[in-house]
């Protein structure tokens, strides 16, 4: 054995060893305790501690019920990790998120989601707060190598985390899992920021950091309910009755990717993280207690197809609808949330705009990096990053601008009308009563059960 070889396997012997448990969710309380405990996950928690909850609320409207399940994390599991801490000692707990609307002045849907939720039963029941981070202060953090995020102040003070992100794929971070749950604690700015243009400093590269400055912290990744191409409620969820514990973030996140079918070798964030924490990534320092990882495992995609010319230029399922005459270039890293938040919708208009004839040349250009491609007619630029990048280029015909930041949907509407685009502009006036119609996936379906999302008086 070489000298090279022998200091690796000397290292990894002097690593120290984090403990994992995955276990089949059964039964509430029960589960998530036995997950907690094989994990020793509460054992690092301080005595009369001020801990902070943090659950995954991605997304969530006043107007019509949706898919949760895969989304959102349960309730049950709120309520059972709640019961857990007021055992430890827990001096004060709150639990916190920064869920991210079309209207950045959204107060109320942010309330509305924490009622529906039962947050409001657990403050009755076990003096548990509730908080929407945009009430609050944050504070700017240094992460190195040139990173600065502002933080939710609350969090950074607190004793303790306990991080409960729900498990599934990303259609930009191939997973979210606890890593990058973390980022609904910084400021719209600092989302933005996260989405930056570069090679090296990028979304992966900006994500791996986001646990860096966090306080103790339990992850425990909320399986029950899995999601492919997700992040959000047009994803395909499953039923898996999974649950993640380590309180070593890392690799409760490389488990959790493994679980959905990836090494962490494929996860770029994860690799980051790794890489700067000195870690494997190959779980030789890792204790995996409970049900087998291997057996648990399965493939959960998380990209959505586009054809496959040089410039990706249509999604796969409006290719094959036969639509001509519109490019629309699959998203890239430097998209944002908020564009996110009406990239679907638009296609979705698109496709029902289609009458069997081609339209004029049109191009519609997102995020922060895409260029224009020489010879397409009209160009619109959606949303106000790609207005900034492209206002000037020579290689624009007719330019069709949405400024704005976020892009109103009006605006949206009459840059496609003035591309010879006809959509409907109810789909818009109406769009948050769209994502009612996947409901009906799992409505019925009796391991799709909404009771998992309330908290139940005593």
């Amino acid at each position: 054995m070489d000298r090279e070889a022998c200091n690796v396997v000397r290292e990894r012997k002097n690593m120290q060893s984090q403990s994992v448990s995955i276990i089949r969710y059964e039964s509430p309380r029960k589960s998530v305790r036995k997950a907690v405990e094989l994990a020793c996950g509460l054992d690092h928690m301080p005595s009369q501690a001020r801990v902070m909850i943090k659950p995954n609320i991605v997304f969530w409207t006043r107007a019509v019920d949706f898919p949760k399940w895969g989304v959102i994390t349960t309730s049950r599991v709120v309520e059972d990790i709640v019961i857990l801490l007021k055992e430890k000692g827990a001096r004060e707990i709150t639990i916190g998120e920064g869920t991210v609307f079309l209207d950045p002045s959204d107060r109320e849907t942010s309330q509305h989601a924490f009622t529906s939720l039962g947050y409001d039963v657990l403050q009755k029941k076990y003096g548990v707060r509730y908080m929407s981070f945009w009430d609050r202060p944050f504070q700017k953090m240094d992460f190195g190598d040139g990173i600065g995020l502002s933080v939710n102040t609350d969090i950074l003070e607190s004793d303790f985390v306990v991080n409960l992100p729900v498990m599934k794929t990303h259609n930009q971070t191939i997973v979210s899992l606890g890593i990058k749950n973390l980022k609904g604690t910084i400021d719209i700015a600092s989302r933005k920021k996260c989405h930056c243009e570069g090679e090296q400093m990028n979304l992966h590269h900006m994500v791996s950091r986001l646990a860096d400055v966090m306080p103790p912290m339990l992850t425990l990744i909320d399986g029950i309910f899995t999601n492919e191409r997700g992040p959000s409620f047009d994803g395909k969820i499953r039923r898996s009755n999974l649950l993640v514990a380590s309180s070593d973030v890392l690799s409760a996140d490389m488990t959790g990717a493994r679980l959905l079918g990836y090494f962490p070798s494929e996860i770029p964030h994860l690799v980051h993280a790794a890489a700067h924490r000195k870690r494997l990534l190959d779980f030789t320092d890792i204790d995996l207690k409970g049900i087998d990882i291997d057996q648990a495992a399965s493939r959960h995609e998380y990209d959505f197809q586009y054809t496959d010319d040089p410039m990706n230029s249509l999604p796969l399922p409006l290719a094959k609808m036969g639509i001509k005459g519109v490019s629309y270039r699959k998203y890239d890293l430097s998209m944002c949330t908020y564009c996110s938040g009406v990239n679907g919708l638009v296609l979705s208009a698109i496709r029902y705009a289609w009458k069997g004839r081609p339209w004029d040349g049109v191009e519609i250009l997102t995020g922060k990096t895409m260029k224009p491609t020489p010879g397409m007619k009209k160009t619109i630029l959606l949303g106000k990053c790609m207005y900034k990048a492209n206002r000037d280029n020579p290689d624009i015909q007719e330019m069709i601008p949405v400024k704005g930041c976020p892009p109103k949907p009006s605006d949206i509407v009459k840059a496609l009308h003035q591309a010879g685009i006809d959509v409907d502009p109810g789909l818009f006036e109406n769009m948050d009563s769209l994502p009612g119609f996947f409901l009906g996936r799992y409505v019925d379906k009796p391991e799709f059960d909404p009771l998992l999302f309330q908290v139940l008086h005593d």
